[in-house]
């Protein structure tokens, strides 16, 4: 029998910036996505029995038609398995996750050499996305699926985080956005500017200072009901920054180093007595 191929890519916990790439009157959405170890997999395998639906929704079968049609490929029989460690709906990048899981598989059943232009340009026909298709930080225009800069592997952050209740729209709230961006336009400037100067420094600080920076920028268009307490609180526990899923319900701390027992003990009471669960992640690389 052949063997079982399969396909990964991670999520993300949101971004650390999302806002205009420069201020003016028509702002593109661009994004800096904080990638994080948790993942989507998806499985091929090959056998003589009728090939079963995708089990990852409409969008990751709509990537895999795109595919074979790209290639003029046809799929041969056998089994697609799936699975995801993520939440859905909450600023985990899952859908764009579970298209690029997807087409990985597919890159290696065919024997094809993993190609970013074909994913991008499946991804433009099916959403507004994610640059979880990269293996490093970047910034993206999420609407144009555009790479403008790649901002490399240095830089990593442990995390402690909750997920509020509800689910965010992007579509529903981009002509708010905009707005607000064309409101802010010149602080927003300045908050890119910052973080991508901690990027090219190497510099984690820097970098969770302008993460910051950007979450308070967000929370006065899309606010997090716990956000300004965890800001209050953010001293007191050694965080270096507030991060948050700008369109999504996730918030958390970034540290520079990995979590004692002790603190990991101190912030789950606290976001307990915020009402919510606390979870630990390693973010970003380095």
């Amino acid at each position: 029998m052949a063997a079982t191929v399969s396909g990964v890519c991670h999520g993300t916990l949101g971004e650390l910036y999302q806002g205009p790439l420069r201020a003016g009157a028509d702002p593109d959405i661009a994004v800096v996505s904080f990638p994080v170890d948790r993942h989507s997999w998806v499985h091929f395998t090959p056998d003589a029995s009728p090939t079963n639906p995708l089990p990852l929704g409409r969008k990751s079968a709509t990537a895999a038609r795109l595919f074979l049609r790209r290639f003029g490929l046809t799929l041969p029989p056998g089994r697609w398995d799936a699975h995801s460690d993520r939440e859905v709906g909450v600023g985990m990048a899952s859908s764009t996750a579970d298209v690029v899981a997807t087409l990985r598989c597919l890159f290696r059943l065919f024997a094809l050499p993993y190609d970013t232009d074909v994913v991008l340009g499946v991804l433009a026909a099916i959403e507004r996305a994610d640059s979880v298709f990269l293996d490093e930080f970047a910034l993206h225009l999420s609407g144009r699926h555009q790479v403008v800069r790649r901002l490399g592997t240095q830089i990593g952050f442990h995390t402690a985080y909750i997920t509020e209740p509800g689910t965010v729209d992007t579509a529903a709230v981009t002509e708010l956005l905009l707005a607000h961006y064309r409101r802010h336009g010149e602080d927003y400037e300045r908050c890119l500017t910052d973080l991508l100067k901690g990027f090219a420094s190497g510099d984690p600080a820097a970098v969770a200072r302008a993460a910051t920076a950007s979450a308070t920028l967000s929370h006065g268009v899309l606010p997090k009901a716990s956000f300004d307490s965890m800001l209050a609180e953010r001293e007191r526990f050694g965080a270096d920054g507030v991060f948050v899923a700008h369109t999504g319900c996730l918030i958390g701390y970034l540290f520079p180093h990995r979590l004692g027992a002790d603190l990991k003990s101190e912030l789950s009471a606290y976001f307990h007595s915020l009402g919510h669960q606390c979870s630990f992640a390693q973010g970003g690389y380095g």
